[in-house]
């Protein structure tokens, strides 16, 4: 599948939440408790967020947020590709779309954290051909095992 659209859209809608809430199951699942940082529908609606969805003839596939991170800096939050269509390309597509507006905002630099367990495996593989680095944390994340810090400068 590479025929799919990714645009704006509100992380409030029914059918948003309900991709949000397999992002969260996914973390929950693959991280520890106290390292689950995901964003709330009212986080990712707050001033400044832009929230993307990538759809297929209406069908969601994946979301994907940039979030405003210092002056010249975003963080890309909340990037999920829904199980049925990983492997297909949405989510390459995603990460260049969130990159992109990064850029096109100024920003020079962007960055996002990641688990290190196998579940997240695809997603590292993904940032690092992306052109993601791993870095020292920022903002509100620390050192800890089962999280990786990443960063992309323009």
């Amino acid at each position: 599948m590479t025929d799919f659209d990714i645009a704006l859209d509100d992380p409030t809608s029914v059918e948003v939440s309900q991709v949000l809430q397999a992002h969260l199951d996914f973390a929950r699942e693959w991280s520890l408790p106290e390292n689950v940082k995901v964003l709330g529908k009212s986080a990712l609606k707050a001033e400044g967020v832009r929230f993307f969805t990538a759809r297929s003839e209406g069908r969601l596939l994946a979301i994907g947020a940039l979030c405003p991170f210092e002056e010249d800096q975003a963080e890309i939050k909340s990037m999920h590709t829904l199980e049925a269509a990983r492997g297909q390309g949405v989510g390459w597509s995603m990460l260049e779309r969130l990159v992109s507006t990064a850029y096109e905002q100024g920003c020079r630099r962007v960055s996002l954290e990641t688990g290190t367990g196998k579940g997240f495996a695809p997603a590292r593989r993904l940032y690092e051909r992306g052109g993601f680095k791993i870095c020292p944390p920022f903002g509100e994340y620390r050192h800890c095992p089962d999280s990786v810090c990443m960063t992309r400068r323009f």
